[in-house]
């Protein structure tokens, strides 16, 4: 018995003695008010923020608040948080406040913008209901993310009009910030969300690694990463996975549409536009994707995570990585602090990437929506701008991080005297020459097809698509130009199919057809690429 109660014991004192040793919690932070975030940024950015805020509004206000980050990952986890929560919520509300009853049409409707005219009147009734409720996620903000996250949300009716348009029109310029620049929304004009910071696509690179594979110019242009030698050298994202990265694709394919519109209106300037146009948007497609298609053949990997090719770039795992402009910028910056200041670089390519923007946003249901539209304005006031690109410890800057991040309002960028508290002194990203334009209308609509296709194309089928690489990059030039034929043959995937029949197998509502699409051009894919390889090796 004495030994039973012994071993007991030790159990106990086993599973006790962690939580008696661990140090003490400080006490919570205690504050008139507690604002709740949810965000993507990361510690720096919340670091920062969270301080400047406090400062700003027990200045304006002579009231202390509490910041509350609600850190759930990237913004496709957060998407789907705040779709649960409100699919909850609102359930609470039409069932147990209204007495109706709930159903799987109710909980697709009372979310959908784009219900149909026919659409049953009881989904119709459950939509108006949600848009006038104040069902809630139990948090006041979303801050940080894409356009293309807060659009959703916004046509979900999940965020909401925050005052903010009407409580400072003289920000909503052309001159401050613009409603749209190079094609990109940079404010929703019904006011849901405001674009708070600009965000840009470009590469990061080791000079070390450069130096070690023969490489002397360092890589200014997206068509630099497919230079052989390369090859399991560049650092990628799975596109289905980081829509950050799959903007940046997007940007690639862009970049060839304009470039080959220019070339088409040049060689003849009276003809139809149009039709030019639309010639350029077909070629250019073609041209994109065979780029990537190089690229691809050049990874190393695909990471699910586009905080990845930074870090693996500057420890020297990959030579080249692509990334959104902040996280090269922060990989070069974290360098610089640990003593090696001229390993890292990061350059966006030139006409080769839109500035979009990170907005913020007020959800439905807030319950500090007073704090919450004020933490809105200091973000988007001069003082908020600076802590994105002011060097740490300048007068107005940031405590501790450097953010090297670029400001939204493009009246920051006029003051000259601030150029010395500048982290990037020289980036003018209103001022940029061979301006790349975001065109909505030409990739818009296959975003996600596009996506899809890029990761069959190098992704699934990258073993294949490596050793064709190979060989090709090994063939007497007479063979190689034959195989490269073979290999970038992408008929199978043009503009007119991936509109059409790759568009509806993944708007299927049957998961069946997506899976057989992908199966049919994997397998296209690797006939292609088998065969050039076989070209290559020849006889």
């Amino acid at each position: 018995m004495l030994r039973q109660i012994i071993i007991v014991l030790a159990l106990v004192a086993t599973v006790a003695l962690p939580f008696a040793l661990r140090p003490k919690q400080a006490a919570a932070e205690k504050a008139d008010v507690t604002l709740v975030l949810v965000t993507p940024h990361n510690e720096a950015i919340r670091h920062e923020y969270a301080r400047g805020f406090r400062d700003w509004y027990h200045t304006h206000t002579g009231k202390t608040v509490a910041i509350d980050w609600r850190v759930l990952g990237g913004t496709s986890e957060i998407a789907r948080f705040l779709e649960g929560e409100y699919v909850a919520s609102f359930q609470h509300i039409w069932t147990q406040k209204l007495g109706k009853k709930w159903s799987a049409e109710i909980q697709a409707g009372f979310q959908n913008g784009k219900l149909s005219l026919d659409a049953p009147a009881l989904v119709k009734e459950a939509r108006a209901a949600f848009l006038s409720s104040e069902a809630s996620c139990g948090i006041d903000l979303f801050f940080g993310g894409g356009t293309y996250d807060f659009d959703k949300q916004a046509k979900a009716g999940r965020i909401v009009d925050s005052g903010i348009l009407k409580l400072h029109p003289e920000w909503f310029t052309d001159a401050v910030i613009p409603r749209t620049y190079a094609g990109e929304e940079y404010w929703d004009k019904e006011g849901r969300w405001i674009g708070s910071v600009l965000s840009a696509y470009g590469i990061i690179f080791n000079r070390d690694s450069l130096k070690r594979l023969g490489i002397e110019r360092e890589p200014q242009q997206w068509t630099d990463l497919q230079d052989p030698r390369l090859m399991g050298e560049v650092a990628l994202c799975d596109p289905t996975k980081s829509g950050s990265i799959a903007k940046a694709f997007e940007n690639v394919i862009q970049q060839q549409m304009q470039l080959r519109l220019n070339a088409l209106l040049a060689q003849n300037p009276l003809g139809d536009v149009k039709l030019r146009e639309q010639q350029a948007v077909r070629e250019g497609w073609i041209a994109g994707l065979q780029l990537m298609q190089l690229v691809g053949a050049n990874a190393r990997y695909f990471t699910d995570t586009s905080q990845k090719p930074p870090i693996d770039v500057a420890a020297g795992n990959c030579a080249v990585g692509m990334c959104i402009d902040f996280y090269g910028r922060q990989q070069e910056e974290a360098v610089k602090r640990r003593g090696f200041s001229g390993r890292i670089g990061y350059a966006s390519p030139a006409g080769g990437s839109v500035s979009s923007v990170d907005p913020v946003a007020l959800l439905r249901g807030a319950k500090n929506k007073t704090v919450a539209v004020a933490f809105i304005e200091y973000v988007l006031s001069i003082e908020g701008q600076k802590l994105w690109n002011f060097q740490p410890g300048v007068a107005g800057g940031p405590e501790r991080f450097a953010l090297r991040r670029l400001p939204v309002r493009r009246d920051f960028y006029a003051h000259q005297e601030w150029l010395g508290s500048r982290s990037d002194p020289g980036a003018q990203p209103f001022e940029q020459r061979d301006q790349l334009i975001y065109r909505n209308e030409w990739t818009g609509g296959v975003f996600r097809e596009m996506a899809f296709v890029i990761r069959i194309m190098c992704q699934d089928t990258h073993a294949e698509l490596t050793s064709a690489w190979r060989a090709i990059n090994a063939a007497t030039p007479t063979a190689r130009a034959e195989a490269l034929s073979v290999l970038s043959d992408l008929s199978t995937v043009d503009y007119g199919r991936v509109n059409k029949e790759i568009r509806q197998a993944l708007g299927s509502k049957n998961k069946v057809d997506e899976i057989r699409m992908a199966n049919e051009l994997g397998a296209t894919f690797r006939r292609n690429y088998q065969r050039a390889e076989a070209i290559a090796r020849g006889p």
